[in-house]
Order: C-alpha cells, then structure tokens, then sequence
C-alpha cells in the first residue's frame, strides 16, 4: 500500500511539474501577443526553472525570447538567440524558424549575416 502512495505521489508531482510548465509557457505567448515583453521574459524564466530535466522545451522558449528581443529592437542579442537555437538543435524545427529570422534580419539591413572583417589602418 505504501508503495502505491508513494508511486501516486511521485506521479502527482511531475504532472503539476508539467501543467505548470505549460501554464507559464501560455501566458508568455499571451503576453507576446500582446506586445509585452516584460511580461513574456518573467514567464519564460518560470518556465526555465521548471524545464531543467525537460530540454525538449527549450527551443521553443528562446525562440519566443528571440522573438520579443526583436520587438524590443535589441538586434544583436536576437541574433545571438537564434544563432543558439540553429547551434544546440540544428535539425529542430525551431532551427528552421530561426535561420528565416535571421535571414529576415539581414534583409531589413540589421544583420550582416557572417561577414568577414576588413583591416583598416589606423589614422593618426
């Protein structure tokens, strides 16, 4: 009988682990539908805490946080978000998604995409 209890509590435990995941992981998109992004970088760090065992989920995540760092024009660090996503899970669909932001970045003229550096000399 114990061993029952226990095994119901553990499983108790990893579905509110999971409903709370999720719960988060709605309200930033609430948020970003919204336009805020204060709101979505809360949700996901919830969601971060939550995931640590579950990194399945954490594409997705920085693929939302990418997304509201556009909207809050900071370029640099979306690219650097996506960039993460296209590195740790190259045949995810997240990668797919990232690299057409990217390439919609480079069309609006606020990334360069790989370019390589051109030596200037100093000017005195």
């Amino acid at each position: 009988m114990r061993i029952l209890l226990v095994a119901a509590l553990a499983v108790s435990v990893v579905g509110c682990t999971r409903w709370s995941m999720d719960h988060h992981l709605n309200n930033a998109y609430r948020a970003y539908k919204v336009g805020d992004c204060e709101r979505v970088t809360l949700e996901l760090s919830q969601v971060d805490r939550e995931s640590r065992t579950r990194r399945y989920v954490q594409p997705e995540v920085s693929m939302l946080r990418g997304q509201c760092l556009e909207r809050q024009k900071l370029f640099v660090d979306a690219v650097q978000t996506y960039q993460f996503i296209i590195n740790q899970y190259p045949s995810s669909e997240y990668a797919y998604r990232a690299r057409a932001r990217l390439d919609t970045l480079q069309q609006l003229g606020h990334y360069r995409g790989a370019s390589v550096a051109q030596p200037r000399p100093a000017s005195l």
